[in-house]
């Protein structure tokens, strides 16, 4: 597996902590102010607005907010104009990884990112160096505990899902980015609650990591996970349950 099931438990603590902090709101006002910048302020016809305004509103982003951030994008109110950027490199153990950020100064983030991946041991790459590995692919991961088996999978197979994976405790449904929101309402339809509901880069292949190399690999992850410009980090590394219960404090 990729990690996404197994690494979305810690990513839900982080997150709570990142929402205290104020942090989880200036990354959804981002990705709103781009979504808006590019596709329109129209969530109709803007899928990724609208897939934006949906995390917000999961992430109880109040709605003020969510309209200075589309106005911001469409040219309405002044703000700060964001650049999208990918920066591809590789962790200890040859693990992949692919972070994507939206900044202000792209120079800024990438010495930040290149210090990052030098200071936890890992090295930056050339441009398509490792995004060939990965694939576009909307991910919910729901824990077992919460949801009924043959209707997780009723949901999934009859409303465009392509894969569904039961592992370390959690269904992992996979599916096209197109089907992603429909697949996403469905479950909230049936009440069924998730860890983790993205569109995100899914590894083709992935790199078993032991004890050690988790350690540091999670570290970097989580490292760059937490710079200011970061939307998201991607990368394909396989952990077991028990080794990630086992270092889960340590990260």
């Amino acid at each position: 597996m990729s990690g996404h099931s197994k690494w979305s438990t810690i990513k839900r603590k982080k997150a709570k902590v990142d929402a205290q902090r104020g942090k989880i709101f200036t990354k959804l006002i981002r990705e709103i102010v781009v979504a808006a910048k590019e596709g329109g302020g129209d969530p109709e016809s803007n899928p990724r607005l609208r897939t934006a305004i949906q995390n917000a509103r999961e992430n109880n982003m109040p709605m003020d907010n969510i309209e200075k951030a589309i106005r911001r994008g469409t040219g309405e109110l002044p703000g700060v104009t964001y650049e999208a950027c990918t920066f591809e490199g590789y962790a200890p153990g040859g693990v992949a990884i692919l972070v994507e950020a939206l900044t202000d100064n792209k120079n800024r983030t990438s010495a930040e990112v290149r210090h990052l991946f030098t200071r936890h041991g890992g090295h930056l790459g050339e441009p398509n160096s490792v995004s060939y590995m990965f694939e576009k692919k909307g991910i919910i991961v729901i824990d077992q505990s919460q949801a009924d088996e043959e209707k997780v999978y009723e949901i999934a197979l009859e409303n465009g899902a392509e894969d569904v994976k039961t592992e370390g405790g959690v269904f992992e449904v996979l599916c096209s980015p197109e089907a992603f929101e429909e697949l996403r309402g469905k479950f909230k339809e049936e009440s069924i609650s998730y860890q983790l509901a993205e569109i995100s880069l899914y590894p083709k292949t992935t790199v078993k990591l032991d004890k050690d190399g988790a350690v540091k690999v999670l570290k970097l992850v989580s490292a760059l996970e937490d710079l200011d410009d970061t939307q998201n980090v991607s990368a394909n590394f396989d952990i077991s349950d028990d080794i990630l219960k086992e270092i889960e404090s340590d990260i």
